[in-house]
């Protein structure tokens, strides 16, 4: 018996990676949202004391539980199916808003700006991530199931 080619082997990873990574994708999307939104209104959250400084207008004992729920909203929405599309719409009102600091708290996310990124602008960046992982789940919220992302 012929071990298989690296063809064949090849064909079924990326069928199996095409089939189930979308879903993956969401559930650790919902999980990031949760952990790091449940954080906030529990006080624990490192992104805090930036977002204070950032969202200066609004008083930080309202501003950051708020914050902390809409993200904990995001997360649960994305473990159901049929509540991906208010996921991702509260996930892209969200987004604008997290890039703020960029623009009002330079000297805290750059070390040489426009390039050398402290820890707290690359926490910032990393969003970039975020909102292309919901690109990709909003590409799936016509389809039935995984069974429509069959190779």
């Amino acid at each position: 018996m012929r071990a298989p080619s690296f063809d064949v082997i090849d064909t079924a990873i990326a069928r199996w990676m095409f089939r189930y990574g979308a879903f993956l994708l969401r559930i650790s999307l919902a999980v990031i949202f949760i952990w790091f939104g449940i954080l906030k209104p529990l006080g624990m959250s490192p992104a805090a004391e930036l977002v204070r400084r950032t969202v200066y207008w609004v008083p930080p004992e309202i501003f950051l539980p708020v914050l902390g729920w809409w993200e904990v909203a995001i997360g649960v929405c994305l473990l159901f199916r049929p509540l991906v599309r208010a996921a991702l719409l509260l996930l892209f009102l969200q987004m604008p808003g997290t890039v703020l600091p960029l623009f009002l708290l330079p000297e805290v996310c750059f070390t040489n700006p426009p390039f050398g990124l402290t820890l707290e602008g690359q926490y910032i960046i990393k969003n970039l991530v975020l909102i292309s992982a919901g690109l990709v789940i909003g590409g799936t919220v016509r389809r039935e199931s995984t069974r429509d992302m069959i190779l």
